[in-house]
């Protein structure tokens, strides 16, 4: 009812009857006065959040003559901060994404690696792509000038630097215009075409400049810990995360707010740092991790969450892990059973066999010829049981050799000044028609070496690409390569009809031979009636698939055998078709085993020969219509392989690249794939693979070892050289569990 006014007390009523004008930067509501010595806090603090709500979150409180003033709006210093809350920090939630990137952390715009190729020339030698040519140069020449104002070394190659002058390049200061002012010029004056060509030759995904690539609003960012945004905690590896948390400097009242959050950030950091994934940083996108990453990933979340009574099916947890990596996934696997859980793993790494409780055999081989249990009890007692091919293995019975010589040919691949990721600025050799492996632990810079750098810069060699990486400096290759294979663990096909006759062209010549029988003559049937491809004489029901799929809206499909056909995939007329007793359908039920058999009895060569491969690489079993999607990863790499094998010798050169071929393989079927490696060396193609498994280093002709960690601490060559050197590489870890592993072999050998 009062309001103070140039320190006088007048009432609301009075003015309003007066119609008095006042100057409203002077006015104040008076919401209470207290005269008293008494402590009054009920009613100081109701007076004050009535204060507070009147004046829009401010408040002032006079004793006497002194005024004291008070906000609780998020407000300083003219900037406008948000209240805290979890999705302000999220940049999967609207409230807490960059306005401008929509919380993806990039943008199409400016790709500086496409700008920048060459860092070690200075601005006066054209280190700036956009500013090359007669009518662009001015704005180089316009820089030189300007930039003197501010001692700019226009001489200092672009890598020499220092993160202002980088800055000045970037983005000009005062009247000397820079790289970014150079693209938003060309975008204003869009409506020439030489200029829409320029944008688009150096446009690519790149930072975001609004939220420098976190990902958030730029409010998110304004709350530190520890002089700490959220976003540069985001960017640790999860190492230095976790020295981050355990030597974290708070206050007492802090200290008391996040004890059991960060107790929580702590432990969910050092598991995945057992599990061998230290070098990951925390905002490495899902899509760019192995699968040997994501599995560990999963297997350390689930060892954060504490179960107790549960059981853990892992299948082959050792993929993609270096062999001193899966000392500490069998450490973990240990931790898992000892808090009360049952593990089960699906397994083929002789390590952790060593380490298991209980063994369940599988066999004795694969396919129509396994499927009973061999043996299931403690390991020792497995080497009672002869008729098991682990057991051969095991005991050394059946043995991976190494071959007797080294095959290094004159031919190489030469790539130099390799910066990728973790890379630092290697150089490195691969020579050809060789087996070269790649080896190191994991996350040591294999795969970027092989898949980010090495097979991008031979697409570029080969015409494949018409754009050159900017991760590498040169690429020399002295002896011709005319084609390039990268052969992965992907399924076969696109569509689940897709099988291995098919893939092989062994379904053509199938095909051809039901369409040459005397009734199909009769009845006018050509090659397509006898696809599951196209209409005609496939099953119309089922459409080729020899089952139906039933949508189930909130869980898994469910997958019912055809009622017309039952399973046969084609009409009851075509089946009529028959050569030697069997129709087509059950062609395709033959295992390749039964379909050599089968084919070279009934005098058809040229079909058997063709299968005869896919038997060479370890797939006997298998049958020859089985649905892609039923193979496994393994299972696709060989078939791929046998492919290869199928054509026989050609004149062309291959370059294969293997991105870990032993997935999911046994010993007997590891001994197949290098059988078949050195087949195609034979014939003058060359081979280089992601590997780590030991039997497999064993019989390279040539090793490439990274290190020597990984993450931060690896991108550097320890080792290039042959089997017999790296064991004496006392930096190269690889070596030292190379050495132990053919100790053992021979040891066995002696046994034996």
């Amino acid at each position: 009812s009062r309001i103070l006014y140039d320190n006088q007390i007048l009432k609301i009523n009075t003015l309003i009857k007066e119609d008095v004008e006042l100057e409203k930067n002077k006015i104040y509501i008076i919401i209470d006065r207290i005269i008293s010595n008494e402590c009054l806090k009920e009613r100081i603090v109701d007076s004050v959040e009535t204060a507070f709500f009147e004046g829009k979150g401010e408040c002032v409180v006079q004793i006497d003559k002194d005024k004291s003033y008070f906000s609780n709006k998020f407000e300083f210093d003219g900037l406008k901060f948000e209240e805290p809350s979890t999705n302000l920090f999220s940049f999967n939630n609207p409230y807490g994404a960059c306005t401008k990137c929509e919380g993806f952390g990039s943008i199409l715009g400016v790709d500086k690696n496409k700008v920048i190729i060459n860092k070690t020339l200075s601005v006066y030698q054209n280190v700036v792509e956009c500013w090359k040519g007669e009518k662009l140069n001015k704005w180089k020449e316009r820089f030189i000038i300007r930039s003197a104002k501010f001692n700019f070394p226009i001489h200092r190659p672009y890598n020499k630097l220092s993160k202002e002058e980088k800055n000045i390049l970037w983005h000009g200061k005062e009247k000397c215009k820079g790289i970014y002012t150079f693209f938003k010029t060309l975008e204003r004056e869009k409506y020439k075409i030489q200029n829409r060509v320029i944008i688009s030759r150096y446009r690519g995904k790149t930072d975001c400049q609004e939220c420098k690539g976190s990902g958030l609003r730029k409010e998110a960012l304004y709350v530190k810990i520890n002089k700490k945004t959220i976003a540069e905690i985001d960017k640790m590896s999860i190492i230095n995360a976790l020295n981050y948390f355990n030597t974290i400097k708070l206050n007492k009242e802090e200290k008391k707010i996040s004890k059991r959050i960060i107790k929580e950030i702590i432990s969910r950091l050092n598991y995945l740092n057992e599990v061998g994934l230290g070098y990951l940083s925390l905002n490495r996108k899902s899509n760019t991790l192995s699968g040997g990453e994501s599995q560990r990933i999963n297997i350390a979340t689930s060892i954060g969450s504490s179960l107790v009574g549960s059981m853990y099916i892992l299948d082959e947890p050792s993929i993609g892990l270096h062999s001193k990596d899966t000392k500490r996934l069998i450490k973990i696997l240990k931790d898992l059973r000892d808090i009360g859980n049952t593990v089960i793993v699906v397994e083929h790494d002789e390590d952790i066999m060593q380490e298991a409780d209980q063994i369940i055999d599988i066999g004795p081989n694969a396919g129509i010829d396994g499927g009973d249990i061999v043996f299931q009890g403690p390991l020792e007692e497995i080497f009672d049981k002869k008729d098991s091919l682990t057991t051969k293995y095991l005991s050394g019975e059946l043995r991976i050799n190494s071959p007797n010589e080294v095959n290094i040919k004159n031919g190489h691949i030469s790539i130099t000044g390799i910066k990728q990721y973790n890379l630092k600025n290697i150089n490195t050799i691969f020579p050809l028609n060789t087996l070269t492996l790649v080896t190191g632990v994991s996350g040591s810079g294999k795969s970027t070496l092989v898949k980010e750098v090495l097979k991008p810069a031979i697409d570029y060699y080969l015409g494949k690409s018409f754009e050159k990486n900017n991760n590498y400096k040169q690429i020399t290759v002295n002896k011709k390569i005319n084609k390039l294979e990268f052969i992965n663990q992907r399924p076969i096909g696109k569509s689940s009809r897709s099988n291995a006759a098919t893939y092989l062209k062994i379904y053509d010549d199938i095909r051809k031979l039901f369409t040459d029988q005397p009734l199909s003559k009769k009845r006018g049937y050509k090659a397509g009636f006898f696809s599951f491809n196209i209409d005609g004489g496939r099953c119309d029901h089922c459409k080729g698939e020899g089952e139906i799929i039933v949508e189930m809206q909130f869980m898994a499909n469910v997958y019912l055998e055809c009622e017309v056909c039952k399973g046969k995939r084609f009409k009851k007329e075509i089946l009529e078709i028959k050569f030697k007793e069997k129709n087509i359908s059950d062609i395709l039920n033959l295992s390749v085993k039964e379909a050599i058999k089968f084919f070279e009895y009934n005098n058809e060569n040229t079909i058997s020969k063709k299968i005869i491969p896919l038997y060479e690489v370890g797939l006997k079993y298998i049958k020859l219509g089985q649905s892609s999607n039923t193979l496994s990863g393994g299972e696709a790499q060989r078939i791929k392989l046998a492919s290869f094998l199928s054509k026989g010798q050609t004149e062309e050169k291959t370059l294969f690249i293997f991105d870990e071929p032993t997935n999911g393989l046994h010993f007997h079927d590891i001994k197949k794939l290098l059988k078949s490696f050195a087949s195609l060396i034979k014939r003058g193609h060359s081979i280089i693979c992601v590997e780590h498994n030991l039997d497999v280093i064993k019989c390279a002709d040539w090793i490439i070892d990274l290190g020597p960690e990984g993450g931060d601490k690896g991108g550097e060559i320890i080792f290039e050289g042959t089997v017999k050197n790296i064991i004496k590489c006392k930096k190269s870890i690889t070596g030292r569990f190379l050495k132990k592993k053919i100790k053992t072999d021979n040891l066995k050998n002696l046994v034996r």
